[in-house]
């Protein structure tokens, strides 16, 4: 059954600051992703195509796997019986990065990524009217090429070729809303990357990069059920995916230590509202209100700050550590259960250790903490506290070059 359930889950995950994954590689994971302007390994073709240009005249290549550990989200509801915790939730996000040698002032690379992904699930009664369970999977195929403008400048850009499927299930049945919905699809959508480096002096860099808007056009079917009697029916939805802008900046000392600083706008004011279309009209004002009038986002753009200490202790050991500012886009009024979201600090440290010239392997820990916020949306509504929550990142990665 193929239905339109990214519109949702999308919102849930890729729409987050809490739950979207910009660290795609053991180094963007060590410093917390303040990773676009310094750049040096296999994985630059995801962070900043650009700078291949400036890559030793070697093929490079990066794999590894993140594990992410989505600790419970505690909601205290205000009214008696509407308190609940989420289901702990655990995930796996492998990566594949890809450079190849130069060809005079061209180069081209191509990344394996997911970018996004999220299993929220509820038990309790109120929230599993809800949100019983969203899933989503992405993953990104970024095929990318550089050119080198002169031994400052170069470009770069690429092809974003998303695929996502997921389920979204909620459960009303046996409580005073007998609602139930079932829903499972996938889709393919496509969008572009734009890089710039300049390499103001030996151990300055300058950085740019751009991550398109893509709309996520879903249709399929919906099963929806009111007192265990339900029925399919066509339906469509279209849900952005918004736009990101990195400025980056980085600094080396001595060839050993650097220091970079990354502002991300991005740009979730897409966002208006999540609006069902049925191929037919629902049968009575119940269905209706649940699952076909549009329900306001109106979610507002979001700026992250990052800062990432690289440090080269010897010829093969290297440390990093970063810190991020992160900023929630969910005002609220429109806070969900399906997405708790709020600001948070975001804490990282890594190792990277070199077996040998080629060859390059470490690990690398990600805290998210999530600070604790309290909504009254009035009657009918999300009314309490949500605390708890954010995640933890444990990534593994080997590099090599020839």
């Amino acid at each position: 059954m193929k239905t339109i359930l990214l519109s949702i889950t999308a919102s849930s995950f890729l729409m987050a600051g809490a739950y979207k994954v910009p660290e795609q590689s053991l180094n963007s994971m060590a410093l917390g992703a303040a990773y676009v302007a310094h750049t040096n390994g296999a994985d630059t073709v995801y962070f900043n195509p650009a700078n291949m240009a400036f890559m030793e005249d070697k093929q490079f290549a990066e794999a590894g796997l993140t594990w992410a550990h989505l600790p419970r989200n505690e909601f205290k509801g205000t009214l008696a019986g509407t308190s609940g915790k989420s289901e702990i939730e655990n995930l796996q996000l492998p990566f594949l990065h890809y450079v190849a040698n130069p060809i005079e002032n061209f180069r081209w690379g191509a990344s394996l990524t997911v970018p996004g992904g999220l299993t929220k699930q509820w038990e309790t009664p109120t929230q599993k009217l809800f949100a019983e369970e969203f899933t989503l999977k992405v993953i990104e195929v970024n095929p990318v090429v550089s050119y080198k403008v002169s031994e400052q400048f170069a470009v770069g850009g690429g092809l974003r070729f998303i695929y996502s499927e997921g389920v979204v299930n909620s459960d009303g049945i046996g409580t005073s809303k007998p609602l139930k919905r079932e829903m499972e699809g996938d889709t393919i959508e496509f969008g572009y990357n734009l890089a710039m480096t300049y390499r103001a002096t030996a151990d300055i860099n300058m950085a740019v990069t751009y991550r398109s808007n893509i709309d996520l056009k879903e249709e399929g079917e919906a099963n929806l059920y009111l007192a265990n009697m339900g029925n399919q029916y066509d339906a469509s939805v279209t849900v952005p995916l918004p736009a990101a802008l990195n400025l980056a900046v980085s600094k080396t000392w001595l060839d050993k230590y650097t220091v970079e600083l990354n502002y991300e706008k991005t740009y979730w004011s897409a966002y208006k509202e999540l609006d069902f279309n049925y191929g037919s009209a629902l049968p009575n004002a119940i269905l209706t209100s649940a699952f076909d009038d549009p329900k306001p986002r109106n979610w507002k753009d979001t700026d992250t700050f990052r800062i990432g200490v690289t440090a080269k202790v010897t010829d093969n050991v290297t440390l990093m550590a970063g810190y991020a500012k992160d900023e929630t886009p969910v005002n609220k009024e429109n806070l969900s259960y399906e997405l708790p979201d709020s600001d948070a600090d975001i804490y990282t440290v890594g190792i990277r250790v070199k077996h040998n010239d080629n060859l390059s392997y470490g690990v690398a820990y990600l805290h998210d903490e999530k600070e604790s916020v309290s909504v009254a949306q009035g009657e009918d509504k999300i009314n309490g506290t949500f605390s708890e929550g954010g995640a933890d990142l444990l990534t593994v990665g080997m590099a090599y070059r020839f």
